[in-house]
């Protein structure tokens, strides 16, 4: 059986995304890319701040209500469906909730062929990063680079602290 979803996961300012956007230049056919982020940005603005939905601490800590699990829960079938009709897909996650995070994404994804992987990065490095891209709550990086990992297996694992996204592109693609 050929990769039929890719799953990221690394904290805030690790460096998913440069990798996904090398992933879908490096892998010879065409695979559509979702994010948490986007994910985010797609709920309704009452819910940003909101009891239901999810909340940014002043230090970098992330709360989501019952109304975004129900809204996340629907996000990931969808996705799943995607794949389920032919098309490749990249996720790029955070596992706040470890490994109870990739088990709601193994329920979704049964029955389709997926490579986990984690992306490491320095919590220093991390956090350099979300000081300078300026669209983060300062904390979020540093608290988040060990917390997504803990008790998650992974089929590969890749570190941005000192490589690049296009290295760890190919290292990736290299096990679809």
């Amino acid at each position: 059986m050929t990769t039929q979803v890719i799953v990221l996961n690394g904290g805030s300012s690790s460096g998913k995304s440069g990798i996904v956007r090398c992933l879908q230049e490096v892998l010879p056919d065409p695979w559509l890319a979702f994010g948490v982020d986007s994910f985010v940005e797609a709920l309704p603005a009452r819910m940003r701040g909101s009891e239901g939905g999810i909340t940014f601490t002043a230090d970098g800590g992330v709360s989501v209500g019952a109304e975004f699990r129900a809204l996340d829960a629907a996000w990931t079938e969808g996705i799943a469906a995607m794949a389920r009709a032919g098309a490749g897909i990249i996720v790029d996650d955070v596992f706040l909730g470890g490994p109870h995070s990739r088990e709601r994404w193994q329920k979704a994804l049964a029955g389709l062929d997926v490579l986990w992987v984690g992306v490491r990065c320095d919590s220093a490095v991390a956090e350099g990063r979300e000081i300078a891209r300026g669209d983060r709550v300062r904390g979020m990086a540093a608290s988040q680079a060990h917390l997504v990992h803990e008790g998650v297996r992974y089929d590969l694992e890749v570190d941005t602290t000192h490589t690049e996204a296009l290295e760890c592109a190919r290292t990736i693609a290299a096990h679809v």
